[in-house]
């Protein structure tokens, strides 16, 4: 083979100038491995040196969805469409602990990795891709929980599954692992300049719980300006859509979830163009 050849072959060009549109994402494929290993990594360190270690996967959501049942079930009596109160309480934390993981983590990409992308070059993005793959990875196993509530309380007669529509479920994890980690990006790369985005994020994903029917069904609120703002929020059919195929229940407008599809498109595409923009700067900010 020509000299000039195998160059080619082997050279990689590495350059600040980038255009708006180029999302390159060709190049953040050939990095999948790297995708992996950050995956294992993200997931590992999460639970390392603690006592109980991976058993935090489902004590979290166990001691939550209780939390849930005593404070909003109980003291304040809200409906859980005829379901059992555990078994309302505990998919829906499971899907919410996913989507704000997604959101939180991603959100200060730039900030908790600045010394690694400071060393050396690699496609930034295959850091929030790995963020979202270590949260399904978390839920995936959460799921699993879930799927024995489910059955038992079928078993039981007290719910009765969509099983047909299992196959979104799927896709209800992608739709909102997307949103997650475009809105986590937008919000790391503004947190270059403005720190004080980092503190209100955790505040903000609070907030948003609450706009989104996680502890409380869409059926409960009565017509008027106050649901219709809750319908809009882009989480919320993606999260109804999940609860009707797994719990039988669920308020589906198929006009707000195409909001939700086009909000998660226009997120994640003005997300990584923001984000490759950024990435060429941050250092001098940080």
């Amino acid at each position: 083979m020509d000299i000039s050849q195998n160059y080619q072959k082997y050279h990689t060009h590495i350059s600040s100038e980038h255009k708006w549109f180029d999302l390159k994402l060709k190049e953040v494929w050939r990095y999948k491995d790297l995708i992996w290993l950050n995956t294992k990594r993200s997931f590992t360190v999460t639970y390392k040196q603690t006592v109980l270690g991976p058993a935090w996967i489902f004590i979290n959501p166990i001691i939550t969805s209780f939390i849930y049942a005593f404070v909003f079930g109980g003291i304040a009596g809200m409906s859980t469409d005829g379901l059992p109160q555990i078994l309302f309480y505990l998919p829906g934390t499971a899907i919410w602990t996913y989507f704000s993981s997604c959101l939180v983590k991603n959100a200060t990409t730039f900030t908790a990795n600045a010394g690694v992308f400071g060393k050396v070059y690699f496609p930034r993005l295959t850091i929030p891709i790995s963020n979202m793959l270590s949260a399904a990875i978390t839920f995936g196993i959460q799921f699993i929980m879930v799927m024995i509530a489910v059955i038992v309380y079928t078993l039981l007669g007290q719910v009765s599954p969509n099983w047909w529509l299992f196959w979104v479920i799927p896709l209800v994890l992608i739709h909102l692992g997307v949103m997650g980690m475009g809105i986590g990006i937008i919000i790391s790369s503004m947190t270059t300049k403005y720190r004080d985005l980092t503190v209100l994020v955790g505040f903000a994903v609070q907030l948003l719980m609450y706009a989104t029917p996680v502890v409380y069904p869409l059926s409960q609120l009565s017509d008027g300006w106050m649901k219709t703002i809750i319908m809009i929020n882009p989480v919320t059919m993606p999260i109804e859509l999940y609860r009707y195929a797994l719990l039988g229940v669920g308020t589906l407008k198929w006009v707000y979830y195409a909001i939700s599809v086009a909000f998660t498109l226009a997120v994640i595409i003005f997300g990584i163009m923001v984000f490759n923009k950024v990435e060429r700067t941050f250092m001098d900010t940080v």
